[in-house]
């Protein structure tokens, strides 16, 4: 076992594993995410609008405040001590550039990786079952999902390492040390007037709550309502943090989730689902000091520029709502389109699989009987792809689809994939076969099989589409195709959905407004055994599985 194997290096840093988890849930007490009792007034949401600052030298910034109004600048300069004093500044537009600091001395900087991960979800089961070996752990994103040994419990060369041995004694593969060497590190300045700052930390309000940020000289400038901060992330650059009122929040978001002439019942119910899975989710990157992203990885969310009438009617119409079950936020998960059958959440992530999160007919009567006909035998899935009426979402474009892909393609976007998660078998040379071995009752795949002339790469449920370019959902079947009668030359990729298929289907739930169904029969029809609630101080936010 490896707990027993891991017992004399974690008895070591004993005290110091105690005191970490002290601290670690007296900060979830704090946030409101695992006491039930926790008071949910006003929320201000922390969301990185800009992950990666710094990431590149040639990164650039331009804050402006709207007429009328000026930004309020706080920083620290930067001394390489933290002695300086806070300072302000008031100014109406400021330029962030990254200049790169010139170290005297080589930097080592290494992190223990204990997983790779396509998704958040997949990444926090492994986080939990590291958790349950006695191994404090961090969840981050440098690219994918990964689960790192928590760097201020293990942030010495030697803990490092004797954790690492440890967990290779016990037989467990793909962990590994990350390490770069340093030659310099990126820092934030700005220059007002004629005098220039270098800052590790930048706070910016105004007194209208609103600012506007242009990524580069040519980008795209959106508006924010709250304020903006600039700060380190775990990945040495940096992020900037809009902190915003969630009401506001989801101004920037219902529109571009639901589409800003969405049905009423649509974009109420996209409202209700957007509100639970914000709050739910304010743990997402927890590693690097803010609570959510702006982008398809968590809620698109472009601020106050692209704002409707219809979405902000259907924000004021459900304020506070939010999804529960069992008195605790839902996991709000939707996305585009089903293809015919939502799925449960087993089967696109690893974890325990939720109650209101299971497969369901995503029909407005029923058309098919899973119990009779499940989807995981391949003739029952061929004969439902067939299908093209009498579902929610016919006549929308991604609901059937059909892609021929190379050979020569298949094994590129293969190879890109097994090298990005620094597989063993990344220096293969061809694809011999692809197979599907196993299907869940949704008929999404479990397990797909891919043949190569050095072994034989698993793929599991989501990674299925992190792997290869044309499957927009894992709802499929594979033909191959041929070339001078039996030479494999590529396989067609048959079939429908796009995204996950977990929880509310976007475009059923248009098909369900029009047919005259509420945003509560909507939620009810996606999400099984859930009840909407006004946000109060007994509902659980979320307290891990």
């Amino acid at each position: 076992m490896i707990k027993n194997n891991l017992l004399n290096f974690l008895w070591l840093g004993n005290n110091m594993l105690s005191k970490n988890w002290q601290l670690f849930f007296s900060c979830l007490f704090f946030l409101g995410l695992t006491m039930p009792n926790s008071v949910a007034k006003a929320v201000e949401l922390q969301v990185g609008i800009v992950q990666r600052f710094g990431e590149e030298l040639e990164d650039k910034l331009i804050i402006t405040s709207t007429e009328g109004d000026n930004l309020t600048l706080r920083f620290r300069e930067q001394d390489g001590e933290g002695n300086n004093p806070v300072r302000a500044l008031t100014t109406n537009q400021v330029n962030l550039t990254i200049t790169p600091q010139s170290l005297e001395q080589p930097k080592i900087r290494e992190r223990v990786i204990l997983g790779d991960h396509g998704t958040f979800e997949t990444a926090e089961d492994s986080a939990n079952r590291w958790r349950e070996l006695g191994i404090e752990v961090e969840i981050t994103q440098p690219g994918r999902w990964q689960v790192w040994a928590k760097r201020d419990v293990y942030n010495t060369p030697l803990l490092k390492r004797l954790l690492l041995n440890s967990i290779q004694k016990a037989d467990i593969d793909d962990v590994y040390i990350e390490t770069e060497v340093l030659l310099e590190i990126p820092e934030v300045s700005f220059t007002v007037g004629n005098n220039t700052y270098r800052v590790d930390y930048l706070d910016i309000n105004t007194n209208k709550n609103l600012v506007r940020v242009r990524e580069g000289d040519n980008g795209t400038t959106r508006l924010y309502g709250g304020r903006l901060n600039i700060q380190p992330n775990a990945y040495g650059d940096y992020t900037l943090v809009n902190r915003v009122d969630i009401e506001t929040y989801l101004r920037g978001v219902v529109p571009h989730e639901i589409g800003a002439n969405a049905p009423r019942a649509a974009a109420e119910a996209q409202t209700i689902i957007a509100r639970t899975y914000a709050l739910r989710n304010t743990r997402r990157f927890e590693a690097d000091n803010y609570q959510m992203c702006a982008t398809t990885h968590c809620q698109v969310y472009y601020g106050l520029g692209q704002t409707s009438n219809l979405s902000d009617q259907a924000i004021a119409s459900t304020r506070g709502l939010v999804l529960t079950y069992d008195n605790e936020l839902v996991d709000a998960l939707y996305f585009s389109t089903s293809g015919g059958v939502t799925s449960a959440f087993s089967d696109t992530w690893n974890g325990e699989d939720r109650p209101y999160l299971q497969p369901v007919i995503d029909a407005p009567t029923p058309i098919w009987d899973l119990a009779q006909n499940p989807l995981n035998y391949e003739a029952n899935l061929r004969r439902f792809i067939s299908l093209d009426s009498g579902f929610n979402e016919v006549g929308r474009r991604l609901f059937r689809w059909n892609r021929p892909r190379s050979l020569q393609d298949l094994n590129s976007d293969l190879k890109k994939y097994l090298e990005r998660i620094r597989h063993p078998l990344a220096e293969f040379n061809t694809i011999k076969k692809m197979e599907v071995t196993e299907r869940s009752i949704s008929g999404r795949i479990l397990v797909m099989e891919v043949e190569t002339d050095l072994g034989m790469v698993k793929l599991e449920k989501n990674e299925v589409r992190s792997a290869f370019e044309p499957p927009v959902s894992t709802l499929f079947y594979l033909d191959p195709i041929y070339k001078n009668g039996n030479q494999l030359d590529g396989y067609r990729f048959v079939g429908g959905g796009f995204g996950h298929g977990v929880g509310l289907s976007q475009f059923g739930s248009y098909s369900l407004a029009n047919r005259g169904y509420s945003a509560q029969q909507i939620l009810e029809f996606y999400y099984p055994q859930a009840r909407i609630q006004p946000l109060n101080g007994s509902i659980v936010w979320w307290q891990g599985d």
